[in-house]
């Protein structure tokens, strides 16, 4: 590796075009702020009251943890890049930010088909609810997440770090991302680009059973009363939504052959920045529990302050 790459530096292209650099960085800090802000609301809630002990909830609180780390991993770069003259990033950091991309991402992925298998148990096994889904098995699965997390992104780097890379060195991206590098590799990537699409396949199929789940839900609750059908409906709702905002924009650009289009760097902007903003907002907004924890939490914090 070391003698066939003749690159140090990579050149990101970024996101948008001179004259809107001012705007996207405004846009995207105020969302950057709003993700932090809106997920350590809901993870202290969550960690100083005893709603960890339902699943839902210590799955949520894991989801706001990984949406954190996994923004983190590009969002900083995106936003001082649109400062910048002249986007850089060198070959040993652009290797070091693809692996924590797909590492968190993964996890990501994992805790959603969790939190959608939790959901299926909830209401079409509810009487078993307590046993199945003990806080020993929802340990379990979140070990099972980061596991699957760390194979999926191991994989894609090990893909990618043994490449040779001669030239071009322009990424026409604002992250260092497996399709983009495939690109500029200096030898015939067919093999490789064909396991990235198996590893992406197995992701896909993850996604399959996730949407599947709440497919035998709804085929469930029509028994159910209208009234017990609409709370399920209302309970399942959330997870739909993040799981569409998640994987759709995920699945367009993976689950194909290993090349890239200019549409490929706004699609991202959904499962990087759009996703982890809007999780705290769908997770909190439709349940009166998370809302009653939420001022309880910080209306003692308020108190305590003012003593």
């Amino acid at each position: 590796m070391g003698k066939s790459n003749n690159i140090t530096v990579l050149i990101l292209l970024g996101l948008s075009k001179k004259n809107t650099e001012i705007l996207c960085f405004v846009l995207f800090l105020f969302c950057y702020i709003a993700i932090w802000v809106g997920n350590i609301l809901i993870m202290v809630p969550i960690t100083c009251s005893r709603l960890t002990e339902q699943p839902m909830y210590f799955f949520l609180n894991y989801l706001s943890l990984s949406d954190l780390c996994y923004t983190s991993t590009v969002t900083p770069k995106l936003i001082t890049d649109l400062l910048a003259e002249r986007k850089t990033i060198s070959y040993s950091s652009c290797m070091t930010q693809l692996f924590p991309t797909h590492f968190f991402g993964g996890i990501e992925i994992f805790i959603l088909t969790g939190m959608a298998y939790d959901c299926n148990v909830a209401i079409c096994k509810s009487l078993h609810y307590t046993i199945i889904m003990s806080i020993q098995r929802c340990s379990a699965i979140f070990i099972a997440c980061c596991t699957g997390g760390f194979i999926h992104s191991a994989s894609y780097f090990l893909l990618t770090i043994f490449l040779p890379f001669c030239g071009p060195n322009e990424i026409d991206n604002y992250f260092c991302d497996v399709y983009p590098l495939l690109k500029l590799a200096c030898l015939n990537t067919h093999i490789v680009g064909l396991l990235v699409i198996a590893n992406s396949g197995l992701i896909a199929l993850v996604t399959f059973v996730a949407l599947m789940s709440y497919l035998f839900i709804w085929y469930s609750i029509k028994v159910y009363s209208a009234e017990s059908c609409s709370k399920a409906l209302s309970t399942c709702s959330s997870h739909i939504t993040i799981l569409v905002l998640f994987f759709a924009p995920t699945l367009f650009i993976y689950i194909r052959p290993p090349t890239t289009f200019p549409e490929d760097k706004t699609f991202a902007l959904f499962y990087i920045i759009i996703a982890p903003m809007f999780n705290p907002l769908i997770y909190t907004l439709r349940n009166m529990e998370m809302k009653n924890a939420l001022r309880k939490v910080w209306c003692q914090r308020i108190l305590l302050d003012s003593k």
